[in-house]
């Protein structure tokens, strides 16, 4: 199961799941681009790693596609993303036929022919597309709110050209036609007599064929007569006829397409009890020999249906709120009365196939009588045309009233709304265009509306879609999170997700970015979704050391706070340092992270104390300095190699590693606490036995 909110192609947004079928799942979804809802289709779980079923569901895409009919429950898109098979389709929010008929147990004549008629008109754009659909039945057909009847699941549709028949053709048992049961060749007369098992349903509610096991129902359609639906329920005999022919066993003995079988549906509402459908073998000069069925053929049949995937129940959860005034639309256009539901036998009474019984006198004067009534009908009729009775009703094929067909939020183009006005009588303009969230060039509006009467011939006024209305994705970078939202409503636009990345160029909770990008024209009320700043990324955050010692400490400063580093001051005099200048700090060199701290000491200059010689200084340095110069001599002659830093050493820590280097030296320094040398200055320094250098640094 495909959870709710997940996005597929980077578009279908899925809502919520409304449906299930034997081999995938229908979700309610949302197609973000052109901002509409859609249903997506989404191959179940347990097929798609099987290459078969994976097959049947791109045909079935590939059927659909290319089918854009008002009757057709149009495909869209079709996918892969993350190993879902997908396919998106027109949303249609009703209910099945074989709910409409669960609820009303069976059908009225009208609403029966109605609802074909719809089907049929599908159906031959189907077929004209050289597409068979080879699935006919109520779970198939949906009845929108509007009451506007479309036919869906082109799962085992094929080419009208091809000859080859498998198990995975099968249609659902209690509608397949003898042919798709035996495994033979299927045309356009194999969706008829589908369409009359579903008729037969619609008016008796019930199916003609029912068994124990799949086999046992296709065996019924194959060997079995049909018994009439009159049989079950009071019904026209024209409309009787008519299901009948459809669901000849013979296929040569069926209507031939579907316009054929409208033409007669349409009469029926006006001749409910007419013998005009031609039926029987002799209306196309061929043979009703029964189909027998060999043990082979049994186990052929036997094999099919054992290894057909079942989708007999297909339980789409469509909205239960269909309009009640469906019922009512097919109860105002065709008047009861008119209708003559009386029941007949259409196979004793009135079969072409067999002897008419001979007639008792009193029946043939009715008839006699009833033949002069309608000769003089017409007669008033046709002097009433010509003026012969003084009469006005001079009514001409234009004034006849009509229902306006829908034409409006179908996504029909000019061309096809053209097509479908002319079929049903009216012409059509186009008066006008707007924007609007349906596909650019299709009919969003309609003067008169759907369902209104007008004279036949009447000019139905269109409008056309210009497409959504754009805007311009604003600005926004730079941004806190509370300001881009208020610019991005302000422009009809919807703020969307946030996510968050590191950045050197933009603080923490400023916007760098926005999907769609900034400056794009985009739909109204589309989604715009914003990248946010975390701030500096942590990785990127070392400094390294400079050193400033001898430097103003200005210098200092400043690079400290322009990369974030604490500093800790300390002053002390020298003599070798001028005031204000760095004498030492704590670190020189390597690569520290941000907040760390560093402790440095500022000269204050010379130590002005150390200008007034005492008198105790001086009366030392005369009685001693031939002691001193002795020690020198007794130090170099015993080989005393100890140095001090005021002679021709470095006198500060900062300065040890150019000496070194200068001399070519190793040295190592340690520290030690000397109030009479400042911090950070050399007390003594020493050559140790392998040639490097010991320095003693202060830290007092």
């Amino acid at each position: 199961m495909v959870k709710d909110g997940i996005v597929l192609g980077e578009r279908y947004e899925i809502l919520s799941k409304i449906g299930a079928g034997g081999m995938a799942d229908v979700y309610k979804g949302r197609d973000n681009v052109l901002n509409r809802y859609v249903a997506v289709k989404v191959l179940k779980k347990e097929y798609r790693e099987d290459e078969t079923y994976v097959k049947k569901f791109r045909s079935e895409a590939q059927a659909a596609a290319g089918i854009m009919n008002p009757n057709i429950v149009n495909v869209y898109d079709v996918g892969v993303d993350r190993g879902l098979y997908y396919m998106v389709m027109e949303l249609v929010e009703g209910i099945t036929l074989k709910e409409y008929i669960a609820k009303k147990q069976k059908l009225s004549p009208k609403e029966v022919i109605s609802i074909t008629l719809q089907v049929c008109a599908g159906m031959e754009a189907v077929h004209k597309g050289h597409i068979i659909h080879r699935d006919i039945k109520p779970q198939n057909i949906i009845i929108s709110n509007e009451g506007k009847v479309k036919v869906t699941d082109f799962g085992i549709a094929k080419a009208a050209s091809s000859n080859t028949t498998s198990s995975n053709a099968m249609g659902s048992v209690h509608y397949t036609s003898p042919e798709q049961a035996r495994g033979g060749f299927s045309d356009e007369k194999s969706d008829i007599y589908s369409i009359g098992i579903t008729m037969y349903e619609m008016v008796t509610g019930r199916v003609p064929f029912d068994g124990d096991s799949t086999v046992a129902i296709a065996m019924k359609h194959l060997q079995e007569e049909i018994v009439p639906p009159s049989e079950y329920v009071p019904m026209p005999y024209s409309l009787e006829q008519i299901i009948l022919k459809c669901t000849q066993k013979n296929a040569d003995l069926r209507y031939p397409n579907v316009t054929l079988l409208a033409q007669d549906l349409r009469r029926s509402l006006s001749d409910p009890n007419g013998d005009f459908v031609k039926n029987g073998a002799s209306a196309y000069g061929v043979g009703a020999d029964t189909v027998m069925i060999s043990e082979a053929d049994r186990r052929k049949i036997q094999n099919q249906y054992d290894d057909e995937y079942d989708d007999e129940e297909y339980e789409d959860d469509y909205d239960d709120q269909y309009d009640e005034h469906y019922e009512d639309d097919y109860n105002d256009r065709y008047d009861e009365d008119d209708y003559d539901t009386r029941s007949v036998k259409s196979r004793q009474n009135r079969g072409d196939d067999g002897p008419k019984p001979k007639m008792s006198g009193v029946m043939k004067m009715v008839i006699i009588l009833i033949a002069v009534l309608v000769v003089c009908a017409a007669g008033y009729g046709i002097g009433n045309a010509v003026g012969l009775f003084g009469g006005d009703s001079k009514k001409t094929e234009e004034e006849r009233k009509e229902k306006v067909p829908n034409l409006s939020n179908l996504g029909l183009t000019e061309e096809q709304a053209r097509e479908a006005a002319e079929k049903a009588g009216f012409k059509l303009e186009v008066s006008g265009t707007k924007k609007s969230d349906q596909e650019e060039g299709t009919v969003i509006d309609q003067d008169p509306k759907y369902g209104e009467e007008a004279k036949r011939g009447a000019t139905i006024s269109v409008v056309l879609s210009e497409g959504p209305s754009t805007v311009t994705v604003p600005d926004v970078t730079g941004d806190d999170i509370s300001t881009a939202t208020e610019k991005i409503e302000a422009e009809g636009l919807k703020a969307g997700s946030t996510t968050e990345e590191y950045s050197d160029e933009y603080d923490e909770g400023e916007v760098i970015r926005t999907t769609p990008s900034s400056g794009k024209e985009v739909e109204e009320g589309s989604t715009v979704n914003l990248v946010v700043s975390k701030g500096i990324d942590p990785e990127d955050e070392k400094v390294t050391v400079q050193s400033f010692v001898g430097m103003p400490e200005s210098s200092l400063t400043s690079w400290a706070k322009e990369n974030g580093i604490n500093v800790s001051r300390s002053e002390d005099y020298s003599d070798e340092v001028n005031e204000g200048r760095i004498i030492s700090q704590s670190l020189t060199s390597g690569e520290i992270s941000k907040d760390t701290t560093i402790s440095y000491v500022v000269s204050l200059g010379k130590d002005p104390d150390q200008d007034k010689p005492s008198d105790n200084d001086n009366n030392s340095d005369s009685n001693n300095s031939g002691g001193n110069n002795n020690n020198n001599t007794d130090d170099k002659e015993n080989g005393d190699d100890s140095g001090s830093s005021s002679t021709d050493g470095p006198k500060w820590e900062s300065n040890i590693d150019a000496w070194a280097k200068e001399k070519g030296v190793k040295y190592n320094v340690e520290y030690e606490k000397d109030t009479s040398v400042p911090h950070g200055g050399v007390i003594r320094y020493e050559e140790n036995s392998d040639g490097s250098y010991t320095f003693y640094v202060s830290i007092s």
